[in-house]
């Protein structure tokens, strides 16, 4: 996987999803083994610098989020599905934070690929919203550009089940959207 960027469109009529909600090895884990998903990428996106690295994005130096890639036939799974599960898989009414973890590189977003990505995730928003008792502060943006986070952060939670973080916060995450690794 390249870098993407302007309009992106997938082979064979996949499409792309981009999204954050909070840390990445979370929001990861939430879509991977869906029907319809063909690949999870870890990366990052929103900000100003090329070819960030993890440490820099921790910093919140560059604008960056953690966010997914998400690569999926759109005859199995629709935007719209992915997006219902984005708003059950984390807390799109805390700016800059997702429990412990705390700065914008945690922030709730959807990037965007097209104009009609946009009129979805905007549409999607307002009705996840009567699920919230908090207003929803996700942002809705154009992707300029994802960059792919480092080898290690790619399916973690898959790779590393008992690591302390996996086991306080994915597993019961994934339990509670019913969602089997």
């Amino acid at each position: 996987m390249g870098m993407m960027s302007g309009a992106v469109q997938a082979a064979d009529d996949l499409e792309i999803a981009v999204l954050g909600g909070g840390c990445f090895w979370c929001t990861e884990a939430a879509f991977e083994g869906l029907d319809g998903v063909k690949s999870v990428v870890s990366g990052y996106a929103g900000g100003t610098t090329e070819n960030p690295t993890y440490e820099q994005v921790c910093a919140g130096s560059t604008g960056h989020a953690e966010v997914i890639q998400i690569t999926f036939d759109p005859t199995q799974i629709t935007y719209a599905q992915i997006l219902d599960r984005f708003w059950k898989a984390h807390d799109p009414t805390t700016k800059n934070r997702q429990g412990a973890d705390v700065g914008t590189q945690y922030r709730s977003i959807i990037l965007t690929t097209n104009a009609t990505q946009k009129a979805v995730a905007e549409k999607s928003m307002t009705e996840a919203a009567s699920s919230f008792s908090e207003p929803i502060v996700t942002e809705i943006v154009p992707l300029k550009k994802f960059f792919p986070g480092e080898a290690h952060h790619q399916d973690f939670y898959a790779r590393n089940p008992e690591y302390g973080y996996c086991r306080m916060v994915i597993a019961p995450k994934l339990k509670k959207l019913n969602a089997h690794p």
